[in-house]
């Protein structure tokens, strides 16, 4: 079994490898940005991408193999400048464009440069985290608009893409998850109000999004998951 974890050095990212890893079937290809986790084991290898720019994407679709799992883990909430904007009158454009280029880009980069590596006689999975709050029927709070409107995107893009691949490569499954809040540093500023028992270790989160993985096939495809296996509304 041959697997791509896309921002590997991120909490949800290094979970799903050392997840992966600890099944003793999968040979694991991970990416990450700047610094190289420290994690090492025979059967990993790190690979260093910039996912939102498409010739580093490019370079690393000729280095792989065919691929039975690609999990594209990246994402952003907040910046060093900015936190989600309570009200439309913080919106600022750039914070916004930085949420689509790093939250939408690499998700159709990875689908274009790998379409080949997930084709196969059987099951193949494409696999993008998202949020619920990228939900438009499920969104009844407004607020943090940048970062709502770049999830939607992203479910439309992956929504598109299963489409498209359901006739032109009928065994691959395409998959959103929502991992609900989980303990990382992109949700760290925004624990204090989640109710008991709905903080998620990473390790968790990556069990259950194993669990969908390993229960679904491709006529599964195109729908949007939540952490407990349920069907969220897009």
């Amino acid at each position: 079994m041959n697997v791509l974890i896309v921002g590997g050095s991120g909490g949800i990212g290094l979970a799903l490898v050392e997840h992966y890893l600890a099944t003793n079937t999968a040979t694991v290809f991970a990416t990450y940005r700047t610094n190289k986790p420290a994690l090492n084991h025979p059967k990993l290898i790190w690979y260093k991408v910039n996912v939102t720019v498409e010739s580093d994407i490019e370079e690393l679709a000729k280095l792989l193999p065919k691929l039975n799992l690609l999990i594209n883990a990246v994402g952003m909430l907040h910046d060093g400048e900015h936190n989600p904007e309570k009200s439309v009158k913080e919106f600022d454009s750039n914070f916004f464009n930085k949420n689509i280029v790093i939250n939408v880009t690499p998700s159709l980069l990875l689908a274009s440069h790998f379409a080949e590596h997930l084709k196969s006689k059987a099951t193949s999975h494409f696999v993008t985290v998202s949020a619920k709050i990228g939900s438009i029927e499920d969104n009844r709070l407004g607020g943090w608009v940048s970062y709502r409107s770049s999830k939607a995107a992203l479910n439309m893009a992956m929504k598109t893409i299963s489409i498209e691949w359901r006739f032109k490569q009928t065994n691959t499954c395409v998959l959103v998850f929502h991992p609900g809040t989980t303990d990382t540093k992109l949700s760290k500023r925004f624990q204090r109000n989640v109710p008991e028992g709905k903080l998620f270790t990473a390790e968790y989160v990556a069990d259950c999004l194993s669990s969908i993985v390993r229960n679904t096939s491709a006529s599964d495809t195109g729908k949007f998951y939540s952490y407990d296996g349920s069907i969220l509304p897009w």
